[in-house]
């Protein structure tokens, strides 16, 4: 287990539920993007994902879609991505897990992607179109570095590759919601609860929804039965719409706060069990 391992588990030993932004590299702009990263700390957040733009990004909704091609658009580059990570871990004291594409790691080689990946000091990595069963060499890479490499499963994946991905997966398991690709849904699915228990009684990682997820309410929800909430088109649209650094930060800060304020213990509606 890597560091993302660590930082998880102890966590869940906490008895704290995590709110995971994600934010497109140089999305808005680099100086908004900065903002925004500034404004998920001052929310208290302590995980985010950052993502690598890439052209084809084929689990990825119109947002997250249009958001990279305006990164692209302005210049962002994996290495430029990469010094981001380095400075949110440096700087702000984020933990950072980088979420990218496969085809930008092969072309910089699995070796030289995991040791850039782990100088810049990301705790955590995602691809979401690498297969888990061509995952071994990149996992192993990335291990050897401290740096875990998170499987994601859908609603639709059966029992025996949800028990390979919960073996193989380090960090946390990544629950997509719904589906379809991300910011495509209004809700996190009707049966999110039994999609969560059927998961958890495969896998003893802790367990975090993305993918639909966007309001305080349904932060809530995935708070009940979950143990993380992912969320990223919902604040990215937000982001496109400041006008500079200053309000990009705040923007990320007030919404970021208002769904860690959903997700925090009391007496909400449908689950007893909750923690920021």
């Amino acid at each position: 287990m890597g560091r993302l391992g660590d930082l998880c588990g102890n966590l869940r030993a906490r008895g704290e539920r995590p709110l995971v932004p994600f934010l497109t590299a140089g999305f808005p702009d680099d100086a908004r993007c900065r903002a925004a990263l500034r404004g998920v700390r001052d929310a208290g957040c302590s995980l985010v994902e950052i993502g690598v733009p890439f052209s084809d990004p084929v689990a990825d909704g119109p947002v997250i879609q249009a958001a990279s091609q305006q990164a692209l658009a302005r210049g962002m580059t994996p290495p430029q991505a990469l010094e981001l990570a380095a400075w949110a871990s440096a700087e702000l004291g984020l933990a950072v897990a980088l979420m990218g594409y496969l085809n930008p790691v092969l072309r910089q080689g699995e070796a030289v992607f995991a040791a850039a990946a782990a100088a810049a000091g990301a705790v955590g990595v995602i691809v979401p179109d690498l297969p888990l069963e061509e995952a071994g060499s990149l996992r192993a890479e990335l291990a050897a570095r401290q740096v875990d490499l998170v499987s994601l499963v859908a609603p639709t994946t059966g029992p025996e590759r949800l028990g390979r991905a919960a073996a193989a997966s380090s960090g946390f398991l990544y629950l997509v919601s719904v589906a379809g690709v991300t910011g495509a849904a209004t809700g996190a699915g009707d049966g999110l609860e039994n999609y969560v228990a059927r998961v958890r009684a495969a896998c003893s990682l802790p367990l975090y929804v993305g993918f639909g997820v966007g309001t305080p309410a349904q932060a809530a929800r995935v708070t009940a039965c979950a143990d993380g909430v992912i969320v990223g088109s919902a604040l990215l649209r937000r982001l496109g719409t400041a006008a500079d650094a200053g309000q990009a930060q705040a923007l990320a800060r007030d919404f970021c706060g208002e769904l860690r304020a959903a997700m925090a213990p009391g007496p909400k509606a449908g689950g007893k069990d909750r923690h920021e």
